[in-house]
C-alpha cells in the first residue's frame, strides 16, 4: 500500500485529518499512514463524555478529550501508542475491513509477535488485546482505523476511563493488566516505538511510494480542526442523553441532585435530601434548566440565583461543584 505521513500528535488535527482522507483523498489503491497523539481519551462517535471518561481526572493532569468520527468505545492515547490508518474505495477493499486488518495483524507476526485478529474489533496476543480498531463509510469509500499498545502506561490508561459503574472501575489495575497486553515485550529487536513504527511501516508498505497532501489541504484540515474537533458542540455537546446522581452532606444537610444531560446541557434537574432552607430549591433548579454542563457556565448562572435561602449556608461554588462530581 501506498502511504502517507502524518507527524502531528494534535489530537483534533489527527481527527481532522481522518475524516479528510476518508471523504477527500481521492486515490485510486488503499493508503496507510502511522500516527501518534499527546495523552488523551478519544470517545466513539456515539458515546457520552460524560458517562465514558473520568472528566476530573482529565482536567487534572492536562489528558487532552476528543470525539472520533467512528463507531466503538473510548481508548486512551499516549505517545507510546502507535495509530494506524487505512483508506479506500470500498471495492478495493471488498466490503471486508477485518482482512485489512489482518495485514497489521500478519506485519505483527512477520516482527515475531503472535498476533491474531479476534472478537468484534480487536488484535489478541496470547489472549491479551493489544489492539482495537473501528470503521466508518463515506459514500464509495471506507476508513478503518486501530490502535497499537506499544508502552501504553495502564495505570493511566485506568484511570481516565474509570468512571462509577464502569469495567475498569470495577476490574482495577491488576484486573485490566491481565487483560490487555503492550506490544514492547514482544518487540526486544526495537529500541523505542520510533524504531517498531519505521518497521512496520515498511512492512506494510512492500516498496511502494508515499502521497504527499499539499499545503492547501493540511490548510484545510487545519481548519476543519478549528471549525468542528476542537469545538464544545462536538466534544460535549454531540454526546447522547445520560442520566446521573450525585449526593453530599453539608452543613445544610443532604442535598442530592437527579438529572439528564442532553446535547452537553442539564435537563431534567430534581433536588432531594434532608437539607434545610427559607426557599424550595425548585426555583435554582429551573434557572439550571438548558445550562451546559461546565463549571464556568454553572457557575455564572447560579451567581444571579439565591442558593444560599434554598439551601442554608451553601455557596454558589459549592453546589456547583456538587454537580459537577457527575
Amino acid at each position: 500500500m501506498k502511504y502517507l505521513q502524518n507527524s502531528s500528535l494534535d489530537p483534533h488535527f489527527n481527527m481532522a485529518f481522518d475524516e479528510f482522507c476518508l471523504e477527500q483523498l481521492k486515490a485510486d489503491e488503499p493508503v496507510f499512514y502511522l500516527w501518534q497523539n499527546r495523552p488523551s481519551v478519544i470517545i466513539g462517535l456515539n458515546q457520552s463524555a460524560y458517562a465514558e471518561v473520568n472528566l476530573p481526572y482529565l482536567r487534572e493532569k492536562g489528558i487532552v478529550l476528543a470525539r472520533r468520527v467512528t463507531g466503538g468505545g473510548a481508548v486512551y492515547h499516549d505517545l507510546q501508542n502507535l495509530n494506524y490508518t487505512i483508506t479506500g474505495r470500498i471495492r478495493d477493499l471488498d466490503k471486508d475491513y477485518p482482512a485489512y486488518v489482518e495485514t497489521v495483524a500478519r506485519a505483527l507476526r512477520q516482527m515475531g509477535v503472535p498476533a491474531e485478529v479476534s472478537g468484534r474489533n480487536d488484535i489478541l496476543v496470547d489472549g491479551r488485546k493489544c489492539s482495537g480498531y473501528a470503521k466508518r463509510m463515506s459514500k464509495d469509500r471506507l476508513m478503518i482505523h486501530g490502535t497499537l499498545m506499544y508502552d501504553v502506561d495502564i495505570d493511566t490508561l485506568t484511570q481516565v476511563l474509570a468512571v462509577p459503574g464502569s469495567k475498569l472501575s470495577a476490574a482495577g489495575v491488576s484486573s485490566v493488566r491481565s487483560r490487555v497486553a503492550n506490544l514492547k515485550e514482544y518487540l526486544p529487536q526495537f529500541g523505542d516505538i520510533q524504531a517498531f513504527q519505521v518497521a512496520l511501516q515498511a512492512l506494510l508498505a512492500q516498496d511502494d511510494g508515499e502521497i504527499r497532501l499539499t499545503e492547501t489541504q493540511l490548510g484545510q484540515i487545519e481548519a476543519d480542526a478549528a471549525a468542528k474537533y476542537r469545538t464544545w458542540e462536538w466534544v460535549y455537546g454531540h454526546s447522547p442523553a445520560a442520566a446521573f446522581r450525585v449526593g453530599r452532606k453539608f452543613a445544610c444537610g443532604r442535598v442530592e441532585a437527579s438529572f439528564s444531560l442532553k446535547a452537553g446541557c442539564i435537563d431534567h434537574l430534581r433536588f432531594s435530601g434532608d437539607f434545610l432552607g427559607n426557599l424550595p430549591p425548585d426555583r435554582i433548579a429551573a434557572s439550571l434548566q438548558g445550562c451546559r454542563f461546565t463549571r464556568e457556565a454553572i457557575a455564572e448562572r447560579l451567581s444571579e440565583e439565591p442558593v444560599e435561602n434554598c439551601f442554608d449556608r451553601l455557596s454558589a461554588e459549592e453546589l456547583a461543584a456538587l454537580l459537577l462530581e457527575a
